[in-house]
């Protein structure tokens, strides 16, 4: 897991797509990054988006998935997506599968 988290953005994971593949970014030409400062997106950047979320016990565990930003795909354009993530081999996960290997 990449312990450096300039390149991390926020992004909403129920914008997944396809076998979780694609995942929706932003509906802007710029995203929030972890720092909370506006980031512009532009084709081929490679970033981390992350999603709250938290395990069984309530303790957090944010989503993640690397990959390269794309240009949204027809379907999602007429929806008003402009960015999307198109995820790389190791999918989605929780920072704890990450610290634990998986």
């Amino acid at each position: 897991m990449e312990n450096d988290k300039s390149k991390w953005v926020y992004a909403d994971f129920n914008g997944l797509f396809g076998s979780g593949e694609l995942l929706c970014l932003s509906h802007e030409d710029s995203c929030t990054d972890h720092a909370g400062n506006v980031i512009q997106l532009y084709e081929g950047m490679v970033v981390t988006a992350f999603d709250k979320d938290a395990d069984e016990l309530g303790k957090p565990d944010d989503l993640f998935a690397t990959g390269v930003v794309i240009p949204a795909p027809d379907f999602a354009r007429c929806r008003g997506s402009e960015w999307f993530l198109q995820i790389d081999g190791d999918g989605v996960r929780h920072e704890s599968d990450a610290r634990n290997g998986k």
